[in-house]
């Protein structure tokens, strides 16, 4: 038989999925993605550029993530949806194919906010949070960076000390996503007995949060500095299920892994751009996909964002096991964010001068993976926690 004659039989690959990952997807994994890869389509990327270029957090959007079962989809009960590991990670995955800022929205909520509550807290606070969370009308924040600290948040100076039922809260904390929208701060803060969590409400006195501007990345998230001034905090709004370091951490844990899978989706947004732009692109009397060049440039997207599919999928299937460790997350967000920025800024290069323009997604996507690199861990910390599975030294 032929070449020829095996090349026409042969099923045509999915550009974007090479080694058919959607294959190997549950059927409601593949409803999920499907449901939110149809929003994104509809909602998301008819405004994403504009967003981004008017540095403005489509508030309109909430709703509809509410509606979807987006926001604590991971949670059991409390008007969560209960999903997978692997369902949670294709809600990031298909959410950062639209925009970074809108999957960091939905991380926070649901893995730095919602999850310490359910983790963590009272079976109080459970009931008086998670279904207002889920349906969208709470939202939180996550308040654990400080401006000293950065990588290192032992170094945390915010404090909180007894007073009768209540705590008095100070300190400052910054680079916080959703900070200036929130109506509740998932806070962590030094105390006598070890680092603690605390549920601060906007409406407590003493409390406030100021939007940062002038980014150039992110620009369509919501990044603020929270402010605590003698805030008083009643008892009842502490999380009483950690205590230490290990809280925060934790939490950190879940939200990396979404940046696992979405960062992929970014990085197949940039793909579709190039390959789209490489085949109606004529130079020298031919589109640019049909020379050598471009064609090895392409294949080496693919086979970066192929490698990071199938570690996304290989993580999310150790989750849903209960056997994930904090530092398979660290590789994956290690080499997925990594190979995902490559991606952009090859998928930047190949649009030419057209690449600087908004109007086309690689740009954005190029910006926006500078903040992702570097937030929940750079890549530098992630390197050393691996080193340290290895070597059974830590180097911090």
């Amino acid at each position: 038989m032929s070449a020829t004659a095996d090349n026409a039989r042969a099923p045509r690959l999915d550009p974007l999925d090479l080694y058919d990952v959607r294959s190997m997807l549950q059927e409601d994994e593949r409803i999920v993605q499907d449901s939110v890869a149809k929003f994104v389509d509809e909602q998301v990327l008819p405004i994403a550029g504009e967003c981004f270029e008017q540095e403005r957090f489509p508030h309109e959007l909430v709703p509809a993530i509410a509606e979807l079962g987006l926001l604590g989809s991971s949670i059991q009960g409390y008007g969560c949806a209960g999903l997978n590991a692997i369902g949670y990670g294709l809600i990031c995955q298909e959410l950062e194919r639209g925009d970074s800022a809108l999957r960091s929205f939905v991380s926070v909520q649901s893995s730095l906010c919602m999850y310490p509550i359910h983790a963590f807290g009272s079976e109080a606070q459970r009931q008086r949070w998670l279904p207002q969370m889920a349906r969208g009308e709470v939202i939180g924040c996550f308040g654990l960076t400080e401006a000293h600290g950065g990588s290192d948040p032992a170094n945390m100076k915010t404090h909180a000390r007894r007073d009768g039922d209540d705590w008095v809260l100070n300190g400052a904390k910054t680079w916080i996503t959703n900070g200036s929208i929130a109506d509740l701060a998932v806070v962590w803060a030094r105390t006598a007995e070890g680092i603690r969590g605390f549920l601060v409400e906007k409406t407590f006195k003493g409390y406030s949060a100021t939007t940062i501007g002038h980014k150039m990345s992110l620009r369509a998230s919501v990044t603020s500095s929270l402010y605590f001034d003698n805030v008083r905090v009643p008892d009842e709004n502490v999380l009483p299920g950690v205590v230490g370091l290990k809280g925060p951490l934790s939490c950190l844990t879940q939200a990396r892994y979404g940046i696992c899978w979405g960062v992929n989706g970014a990085a197949q947004a940039c793909l579709r751009a190039a390959l789209d732009y490489c085949a109606t692109r004529t130079l020298f009397g031919k589109p640019v996909a049909a020379t050598q060049v471009a064609q090895v440039r392409l294949a080496d997207m693919a086979r970066k964002i192929t490698t990071a599919q199938l570690l996304a999928l290989q993580l999310g299937r150790l989750k849903d096991a209960g056997r994930l460790t904090p530092e398979q997350v660290s590789l994956a967000k290690w080499h997925n964010t990594r190979a995902a920025i490559e991606v952009a800024r090859d998928a930047r290069d190949l649009l030419g001068g057209a690449g600087i323009s908004v109007e086309h997604a690689p740009i954005r996507h190029a910006l926006n993976l500078e903040s992702v690199i570097t937030y929940e861990g750079t890549e530098t910390i992630h390197q050393l926690s691996v080193g340290r599975a290895l070597t059974g030294l830590s180097a911090f």
